[in-house]
């Protein structure tokens, strides 16, 4: 495909507008439709990145036989059924993640993202930030192998709001979508199927009907292990903070920032063509389009980590 591909985009709150940013530094793609809630807000957000088409029905967009891509920055619950519809109408389709909020639903998204031969992705940035890109070829180069990570999601929740601090409509959960980054992640840079998994939750909050905090613990096939706590409790430095404990080295990957285990910052800013994860995350799913090919973080290749969430979810009822 030579020529320029056009998306339509659903969701346009915080994560939707992140793509918006990271697609006006890639070339040979227009974002021609944008859906979302709110008409008001949405022809707002299209009319500050030049956008022609404005709609409050995904419908809509998948019906304009321009169209070649959709991403979907939509509510969870909204992923796998809006996934199936964009591949039904023969469109390219990359999700946020998490894929699902079930397995059942995961593995139905992956069988018809294989019948449809369309490009079908999530988007799992932790794949794509320089940072986590850094230590994952030091892995490949056979300089680093991963013992143990630790890891840290950290936030102070007492509304729906999203990242801009905005009130959302949906529910957000540590399991199913901030965990899905780590359990992700760890087999990916362990090389390794994870074999063994463990969680424990605290209460559950009254009005918003989730775990407030969650402890996991995993095992890959080579032996390497994980531990992650997660929170929407922690009243301090928020987001998510790794340290990879190796053979060789240790690394701490604070969102794009990488350190040596001494606090020594590591240059990454030559790994990739961007520093922006959620940039090069679209950078791969235009590149698989072009190219006719599967791409890193395909839905096929994150099926196992929802496959682990589904093991965790039952252990936890």
């Amino acid at each position: 495909m030579s020529k320029t591909i056009k998306v339509a985009l659903a969701g346009a709150g915080a994560f939707g507008i992140k793509h918006l940013d990271g697609i006006k530094n890639i070339d040979g793609v227009e974002v021609v439709s944008l859906v979302s809630r709110e008409l008001d807000k949405t022809r707002e957000v299209a009319a500050r990145y030049g956008i022609g088409h404005v709609t409050t029905d995904l419908a809509d967009s998948l019906a304009l036989a321009e169209v070649d891509a959709v991403i979907l920055c939509t509510p969870t619950q909204m992923h796998a059924e809006q996934s199936i519809a964009c591949l039904k109408a023969g469109k390219h389709v990359q999700v946020e993640i998490p894929l699902a909020d079930s397995l059942k639903e995961a593995e139905a998204v992956v069988a018809l993202a294989r019948q449809s031969g369309r490009v079908a992705m999530c988007g799992h940035t932790r794949r794509f930030n320089p940072s986590h890109q850094y230590v994952h070829q030091q892995i490949e180069a056979g300089k680093f192998n991963i013992q143990q990570m630790d890891v840290q999601t950290y936030f102070f929740r007492r509304t729906n709001m999203n990242a801009l601090g905005q009130p959302r409509s949906w529910t957000d959960h540590l399991l199913w979508h901030h965990a899905a980054h780590t359990v992700d992640l760890f087999a990916y840079q362990a090389g390794s199927a994870i074999v063994q998994a463990n969680a424990v939750q605290g209460p559950i909050h009254p009005q918003l009907g989730i775990a407030m905090d969650m402890s996991i613990q995993l095992k890959a096939a080579n032996g390497a292990i994980c531990t992650l706590s997660l929170s929407f409790n922690n009243d301090g430095p928020l987001g998510t903070f790794f340290r990879y404990i190796g053979d060789t080295a240790t690394y701490i990957a604070r969102y794009d920032d990488l350190f040596t285990g001494k606090d020594e910052k590591i240059d990454v800013s030559k790994v990739a063509v961007s520093m922006n994860g959620i940039e090069l995350q679209d950078r791969e799913f235009f590149a698989a389009i072009r190219e006719g090919r599967e791409p890193n973080s395909s839905v096929a290749q994150v099926l196992p980590c929802y496959q682990v969430l589904d093991q965790l979810e039952r252990q936890l009822r």
